[in-house]
């Protein structure tokens, strides 16, 4: 008999079914991970009991789909007023859902992603044999304190072996998103894949050329955010699935850099996001350190004197790329905002010597104040993909100490001591496009020597810029926006022909 520590909700709905006379157990990832002594993300419930049995148990559920699962709403519904996401519906953060689902049969699946039947069974075993790998085709009793194990899941668990549950093409046959899922869960648990199901991965791998760019998304996403993505990534490559998830990768393979670098772009990538990994960063920071470098192949140079290659422009074809990549992959528009924006500036921190305070914030203007440290951590994970040391004391204390200095400075429009409504109060011009100009004039001063930023000082240069002609104006306030890119392009090329680009 084995006891594990199982939430009070899930208790009670297990509790529930088995008092109406129905059996009940809890089932597949969250058993696994009980056994493993991991916290369950999620808790599924299967039973003998039929949708409509379930849903006349319970006072709250949904029942949307077609493949049986109820969602039992459990908790308190007067308790926390805030809000978290369940699923796809916003609940309050004393109730969660816990899934019910009845003993299962599936029919063929005609398209390798879906049933194209489904029928309920009064037989647990039935709802074992149709699930993926042996690891997570484990049901336990929680009244019995029992687990039902059918085909050596707690022994592959212990030998660390993911292993499909019988014959593991018609497994993926089924589902050709299996494949992805085996990589995932050798990733997240540390375990090896079985050669038989190996082979079969490899064999099939074109099976994934008929599942939908949203569903490889979340198994890619769950890879980059374990905690071995390098591992996942490799395995990808070796078994075929890499050219079906991100096939701008592959190029990048045996693409010898030199300098600095121990290592060709494909490895120093795996070892960047595996860096930030290893550092627990967040999926926005952990995709921009597997693509921040994916263009360095088609912008590959031979280099001048004793360096063997250049890469110069390597990061503004590469967040054109990796837009194209994400977009493909149906990232949010917040998740592709933020990595392009990371890779497009990741070359900037590189010589302390050579950054100014003024290019620092117009830095801080060119990524936003709330990426900046991030791309302070890009810039540690490329380090660490180089194979050099991982980090350098002095340097990073340098950079933290420019970043919150020019933090203190303006660095916006928005941030001037003035805006276009005293703008025209002490020039006594009329709403219009002189006042953007002007503004846009005025920060440019202000991002050169930030004393300026005083309300007198604007206000009394403000005066001198309204009196110019409006197309003079337009071309200084244009001037400026333009004068920051070129000044940001010289910075980084001053970086470059210094350390060569790496």
């Amino acid at each position: 008999m084995k006891s594990f520590s199982i939430p009070k909700e899930v208790i009670d709905v297990t509790e529930k079914l088995e008092k109406a006379g129905f059996e009940a157990f809890v089932v597949g990832g969250c058993v696994r991970d009980l056994i493993l002594g991991r916290e369950p993300r999620d808790w599924d419930v299967t039973t003998n009991a039929t949708p409509d049995e379930i849903i006349a148990l319970f006072t709250k559920t949904f029942y949307e789909n077609t493949f049986g699962t109820v969602g039992v709403v459990v908790g308190d519904e007067a308790g926390d007023p805030e809000t978290v996401v369940e699923g796809d519906r916003e609940l309050p953060k004393s109730l969660k859902i816990i899934e019910v689902t009845p003993y299962r049969l599936e029919g063929d699946y005609s398209d390798n992603r879906h049933p194209d039947s489904v029928s309920f069974s009064q037989k647990i075993e039935d709802d074992l044999k149709r699930r993926d790998f042996t690891v997570n085709s484990l049901a336990y009793s929680i009244s019995k304190k029992e687990v039902i194990d059918l085909y050596e899941g707690q022994k592959n668990l212990k030998d660390k072996i993911i292993r499909t549950v019988e014959d593991p093409v018609k497994r993926f046959t089924e589902d050709g998103l299996r494949m992805l899922r085996a990589i995932r869960f050798s990733a997240e648990l540390g375990f090896e894949i079985e050669p038989l199901t190996e082979k079969a991965i490899s064999d099939n791998s074109d099976l994934l050329k008929n599942i939908s760019l949203e569903r490889i998304r979340d198994e890619f996403s769950k890879m980059i955010m374990s905690p071995n993505p390098m591992k996942a990534l490799l395995s990808l490559r070796k078994l075929g699935l890499l050219s079906y998830v991100i096939p701008e990768l592959e190029k990048t393979v045996g693409v010898e850099q030199g300098g600095a670098h121990s290592y060709d772009v494909w490895e120093h990538l795996l070892r960047s996001v595996q860096g930030a990994a290893d550092k627990n960063y967040p999926l926005e920071l952990r995709l921009s350190a597997l693509f921040h470098d994916i263009s360095k192949p088609e912008s590959r140079r031979k280099g001048m004197g004793n360096k063997e290659w250049s890469f110069y422009g390597h990061e503004v074809i590469g967040a054109r790329v990796t837009k194209k990549i994400l977009e493909n992959l149906k990232y949010s528009n917040k998740v592709i905002e933020k990595v392009v924006k990371m890779i497009r500036w990741h070359m900037f921190f590189s010589d302390t010597e050579q950054i100014t305070l003024s290019a620092v914030r117009r830095m801080i203007v060119n990524v936003g104040q709330e990426n900046i440290w991030d791309l302070m951590n890009l810039r540690i994970c490329d380090r660490i993909g180089t194979g050099r040391p991982k980090e350098d004391p002095y340097r990073l204390r340098k950079y933290h100490s420019m970043i919150e200095e020019a933090l203190r400075d303006p660095v916006s429009v928005g941030m001037l001591k003035i805006d276009g409504k005293k703008i025209m109060e002490v020039t006594e011009i009329q709403p219009g496009p002189k006042i953007g100009f002007t503004l846009h004039a005025l920060l440019e001063e202000v991002l050169d020597d930030p004393r300026k930023n005083t309300p007198e000082y604007l206000e009394n240069k403000a005066k001198e810029l309204v009196n110019l002609p409006e197309n003079e104006l337009k071309a200084l306030g244009e001037s400026g926006k333009q004068t920051k890119e070129e000044v940001d392009e010289e910075e980084i090329k001053k970086i470059r022909s210094s350390h060569w680009v790496k």
